[in-house]
């Protein structure tokens, strides 16, 4: 579980990431779990985006692959959300 500080400077670390996939027209489907899953092993702090014609809203979208990956929500603002899932050997925080 994030505290509030975690959370800030995760946001932080945020600012300077690329968004490096998106949720698009078919919502979220076990391929997309399975590309979120890989992108949190490699790099533990995501940033995705959610189209405007996937039947998701942004927070929903990042409820429920946060779910579906173990990760931890870290912000979500407009059509953005970030993820984030610690390695257990070297976590970010």
């Amino acid at each position: 579980m994030l505290t509030g500080k975690d959370r800030a400077r995760l946001r932080a670390m945020a600012n300077g990431i690329d968004t490096i996939g998106q949720v698009g027209k078919d919502g979220i489907n076990e391929n997309l779990a399975a590309q979120m899953r890989d992108a949190l092993a490699a790099r533990q702090l995501v940033k995705y985006r959610v189209l405007e014609n996937c039947p998701l809203s942004a927070r929903e979208a990042a409820q429920e692959l946060a779910e579906l990956t173990g990760a931890e929500i870290v912000q979500v603002i407009g059509y953005r959300f970030v993820l984030y899932l610690a390695d257990k050997e070297d976590p970010l925080i």
